[in-house]
C-alpha cells in the first residue's frame, strides 16, 4: 500500500521547493538560529511567503497558524521530510496508563502520521469533531512544539491547524476520570477510536508518540 500523503506533500511541497531553498540561505547569512521562530519570521523571505499564503487578506486574522504552519514545515523540510508512522500495535503500548517505551523528546523535526480517523478532537464550542492526521514536532528548549493537523481530507481546501508547547504534562488527568484518549464519541470506544479533550491532551500524546519512529 502507498503511504497516505503527508499535509506538506498536499498543500506546501510545490512552494517549499521554490521557495525555501533561499529562506535556508538568508538564515544562514544572517547566522539565525531556524528554530528561533521570532527571528526566523523578521526575514524577509519569510515575510513573503506568509504574505502569499495570504493572498488579498493581508497579515491579520490566522497570521499565527500561519507562521507556526510555516516553520514547522521549514524544519521539516530542512531535515530531509521524515515522517515516523507509528502501527496500532506501537500506538496502543504508548497510549496506555504507563506507556512503554517511556516517553522522550522527539530527537528532531519530523512528521508523526497516525493511523486515519483514528484520533478525533472538537476544537471549539458547538464545532464536529475533526479527525488528526498526524502532527509536526520539534523539540523546543526544555520541551517540544507540535502542531497537530485537523480535517485533512479529500475535497477540503486545506486543514485546521493546533500547536502546543513545552514539557511533558505532570499527572496529567481528565475532570471527568475517563483514561487519556479515551473515546468521547458516541459508538467511538467500540470503534476503537481515541479522543483529545484539549491542549494539554494533544501535548501529551506528542510527548508518548513523538519520539517514535
Amino acid at each position: 500500500m502507498a503511504p497516505r500523503p503527508t499535509p506538506f506533500d498536499l498543500f506546501l511541497g510545490d512552494l517549499a521547493e521554490a521557495r525555501f531553498p533561499a529562506l535556508s540561505a538568508a538564515l544562514d547569512a544572517d547566522g539565525t538560529d531556524p528554530l528561533d521562530r521570532d527571528a526566523l519570521l523578521l526575514v524577509r523571505e519569510a515575510v513573503e511567503i506568509l504574505r502569499d499564503l495570504r493572498p488579498g487578506e493581508g497579515l491579520g486574522e490566522g497570521i499565527g497558524e500561519l507562521a507556526a504552519l510555516l516553520h514547522h514545515a521549514f524544519l521539516f523540510w530542512q531535515a530531509g521530510r521524515p515522517v515516523a508512522a507509528p502501527d496500532h500495535a506501537t500506538l496502543d503500548r504508548a497510549l496506555g496508563p504507563v506507556p512503554v517505551p517511556a516517553p522522550v523528546a522527539p530527537g528532531g523535526a519530523h512528521y508523526v502520521q497516525l493511523p486515519a480517523r483514528q484520533f478525533w478532537a472538537e476544537l471549539g464550542p458547538g464545532l464536529p469533531a475533526e479527525p488528526l492526521d498526524g502532527f509536526f514536532v520539534h523539540p523546543a528548549g526544555a520541551g517540544l512544539r507540535a502542531l497537530g493537523v485537523f480535517g485533512l481530507h479529500p475535497g477540503r481546501d486545506g486543514f485546521t491547524v493546533v500547536e502546543v508547547e513545552g514539557p511533558r504534562p505532570a499527572e496529567l488527568v481528565r475532570p471527568d476520570g475517563t483514561p487519556l484518549f479515551s473515546a468521547t464519541l458516541a459508538g467511538g470506544a467500540a470503534a476503537g477510536l481515541h479522543s483529545l479533550t484539549g491542549a494539554e491532551e494533544l501535548l501529551e500524546l506528542a510527548w508518548r508518540v513523538g519520539g517514535l519512529t
